[in-house]
């Protein structure tokens, strides 16, 4: 299977220090994916390569188009959501600007999508005139998700979802992840709470140290692989698991 998503060899990082070193992974359409690790692993790297906020090396093909020379709005337009780590909404816009700014579509089109945000979202509904900074982080992190589904993407990219959020918000939260990847959405999630990103990924990759450990069904995920990609193995070189 060539997959919806594919990265072949993906190195990317900061400054000269690497922080993915060599990642192949693939997403198909469809499919959701558990992307877990440690802090500092390489999570929100591997998800910023995808969508060229990082330079990288290696290959990033979407639906087999190579996506090198891409600039990270026409990566967009093809068909990537991205929510990134700490939501970064609009804070003086309103709720309902903040979502019809990331549309593309004509305004029916437009129209239609805001209201299977707020049918997902039903507290962004009734707050769409206000301004985003008003809102609590889970009603905040709801709006960056909303705002990227206004995309109308193929394959939606989230950076940490449950961060700085309350056990019940988080829970909110990631049932509307699942909502999304039922609709046949393509699911990429980088979580550092295991428990919450297995319930969503049909398939977990681990990252340790910027490579992948472990590539395989999240059902039955071996704990020793788990412990590996966190902790890591001391006797291995570099704490890297053998």
């Amino acid at each position: 299977m060539n997959g919806l998503l594919r990265m072949e060899g993906v190195s990317a990082g900061y400054g000269g220090a690497t922080a993915v070193d060599g990642v192949t992974l693939t997403v198909e359409a469809g499919e959701s994916v558990a992307l877990l690790g440690a802090n500092g692993a390489g999570k929100s790297t591997l998800l910023k390569a995808v969508l060229g906020l990082v330079p990288s090396t290696g290959r990033v093909l979407f639906d087999g188009m190579h996506l090198g020379p891409l600039s990270p709005e026409r990566r967009v337009r093809l068909g990537l959501g991205y929510v990134p780590e700490g939501r970064r909404v609009f804070p003086g816009m309103s709720v309902r600007d903040n979502l019809e700014v990331a549309s593309f579509a004509a305004a029916a089109e437009r129209r239609r999508l805001l209201e299977e945000v707020f049918a997902l979202f039903p507290q962004l509904r009734a707050k769409a005139e206000e301004r985003a900074w008003r809102l609590s982080g889970g009603q905040q992190q709801m709006l960056a998700i909303g705002r990227a589904l206004m995309g109308r993407p193929r394959l939606l990219l989230l950076d940490e979802p449950s961060l700085g959020l309350s056990p019940l918000l988080s829970g909110e939260v990631f049932a509307a992840v699942r909502a999304i990847a039922h609709t046949g959405t393509a699911v990429l999630v980088a979580e550092q709470s295991t428990a919450r990103a297995l319930a969503v990924g049909e398939r977990a990759v681990l990252l340790r140290l910027g490579r992948v450990l472990h590539d395989g069904p999240a059902a039955g995920l071996d704990k020793d692989a788990l412990r590996a990609a966190f902790l890591g193995d001391p006797l291995a070189p570099n704490g890297v698991a053998r």
